[in-house]
C-alpha cells in the first residue's frame, strides 16, 4: 500500500465516480479504477461497485469511510502528492524507535545497505534530512521527528483498516457458500429447510462457516458460473445439462385468494389480476406450465398479470387487493390457514434441487449439505 492509493480511495468515496476523481486529482482514470482495485484487494472486502455513470457503494464502505478519509489527510500531509509506500514509513519509524540502522536491519530480516539506500530514498522523495548518523547510531532531526508522529498516526489507521484482511480472506476461503432461492417467509417450507440445515451445520462443523444467500433462480445460476456460490438451493423441474444435483424436497402448488365456490382452475386464474414472480424465478418457469396447460390463447391474452419479485408484496395484493396467485401450497397454508386455495394437480409440484458446478469442486460440499439435511428431518 502507498500514500497516493490511500488519497485516491477518499477521493472515489467522496465523488462516487472514477470520472470525478481522476479530474480533481487530474490523474488518468485508469490510475484511479487501478487504485480502487489495489486497495480493496489489500483489505479483502469490495467497497464500490458500477451504478449508471457512477460508483455505489458498499456498507462496508460505508463503515469505512471516515478512517480512510482520516488515513488521507495524514498521506497528503506526509507526501503531498507523491506514492510512498507504508512498507517505508514504517521501516524508518522501526530505524527511529531502535536508533540504529544496523539494529533496525536485523530485527527486519534485512541487509542494512538494503536499508540504508531504502531511507535515502524516502529523504530524496520528501527532500528533506530525517535522520543524523554518527558511529553510536541514527538520530531524529526535526523533521524526521514530525514525520514519526505522522508516520506512525498514518499507520495505526491503516492497522485498523486492513488488520481484519487476512482473518476475512481466511474465512472467506474457508466458507462454504449455498445460495437459495428466495423464502416464501419465516414459516415457508424453504425456510425452515435452510434453518435446520444451518443449525445442523453448525453443530457439526462450528469451524467451517456457512453463508447463504437467498436470490432469484436465474441469479443462482449466474452465481455458480461465477464461483460467487459453491452449491444452490434452486427451485426447478430440472437441472441444466451443466450442473449435477439432487432433488431434496417437493412442494404442491395452489392458485391462493380464489373466490368463495370456486372450482374452476381456469376460471380462478381469469376472475382476477393475477400477481407472479419474474421470469428470473423457479416459480415463475413453474406457472407458465401451469398457464400453458390450463389456459387457451384468448384466455391468455386475457389475463391481468402484474410480476413482482417480492413474495410478500404478492401476499399482500392478494390478501389485500383482490389478486390471485399461484404459491406452493404447504408455505401459504402455514403463513395464513384461513386463505382460500385451489389445489394443483400433482404434475405441477415444484422440485428443490441442491445442485454444483459438474466440473467444479462443490460435489463434496453439496454431499456433505445434503446429509446434513436428512439429520435435520
Amino acid at each position: 500500500m502507498d500514500t497516493a492509493t490511500l488519497i485516491v480511495m477518499a477521493s472515489v468515496l467522496q465523488t462516487r465516480s472514477v470520472r470525478g476523481s481522476a479530474r480533481a486529482l487530474r490523474r488518468p482514470a485508469s490510475t484511479i479504477a487501478a487504485a480502487i482495485a489495489r486497495f480493496e484487494a489489500e483489505i479483502s472486502v469490495p467497497l464500490v461497485e458500477r451504478a449508471g455513470s457512477g460508483l455505489a457503494t458498499s456498507l462496508e464502505a460505508v463503515r469505512l469511510e471516515p478512517s480512510i478519509e482520516r488515513a488521507a489527510q495524514l498521506a497528503r500531509r506526509i507526501s503531498g502528492d507523491q506514492a510512498i509506500k507504508l512498507e517505508a514509513l514504517q521501516r524508518f519509524a522501526q530505524v527511529a524507535s531502535l536508533g540504529s540502522i544496523r539494529r533496525a536491519a536485523r530485527s527486519m530480516g534485512l541487509g542494512q545497505p538494503q536499508l540504508t539506500r531504502q531511507l535515502a530514498q524516502l529523504e530524496a522523495m520528501l527532500g528533506k534530512t530525517l535522520l543524523q548518523r554518527s558511529a553510536g547510531g541514527s538520530s531524529l532531526t526535526p523533521a524526521g521527528s514530525s514525520l514519526l508522529q505522522q508516520s506512525q498516526a498514518l499507520l495505526a489507521v491503516w492497522g485498523e483498516l486492513s488488520g481484519a484482511s487476512a482473518e476475512r480472506f481466511r474465512k472467506a476461503e474457508a466458507t462454504a457458500r449455498l445460495g437459495s432461492v428466495i423464502p416464501l417467509g419465516y414459516e415457508s417450507e424453504i425456510a425452515r429447510l435452510l434453518a435446520n440445515l444451518a443449525a445442523r451445520w453448525l453443530a457439526e462443523r462450528p469451524r467451517a462457516p456457512l453463508f447463504v444467500s437467498s436470490t432469484t433462480a436465474e441469479d443462482l445460476l449466474a452465481g455458480l458460473k461465477s464461483g460467487l456460490f459453491d452449491v444452490a438451493f434452486l427451485d426447478t423441474e430440472r437441472l441444466p445439462p451443466d450442473l449435477d444435483g439432487q432433488i431434496v424436497g417437493s412442494t404442491a402448488l395452489a392458485v391462493i385468494g380464489v373466490a368463495a365456490g370456486q372450482s374452476n382452475l381456469a376460471d380462478a386464474l381469469l376472475a382476477a389480476p393475477l400477481a407472479v414472480p419474474s421470469a428470473r424465478s423457479g416459480l415463475r418457469q413453474r406457472i407458465n406450465q401451469v398457464l400453458d396447460a390450463t389456459l387457451s390463447d384468448i384466455e391468455r391474452r386475457a389475463l391481468r398479470v402484474i410480476e413482482i419479485d417480492s413474495i410478500p408484496v404478492i401476499l399482500n395484493l392478494v390478501l389485500h387487493h383482490g389478486f390471485v396467485s399461484i404459491l406452493p401450497q404447504a408455505s401459504v397454508r402455514r403463513i395464513r390457514h384461513d386463505l382460500r386455495q385451489l389445489p394443483l394437480p400433482p404434475r405441477f409440484d415444484l422440485n428443490f434441487w441442491l445442485c454444483w458446478p459438474r466440473h467444479g469442486s462443490g460435489a463434496a460440499l453439496g454431499a456433505a449439505l445434503i446429509a446434513a439435511l436428512a439429520d435435520a428431518g
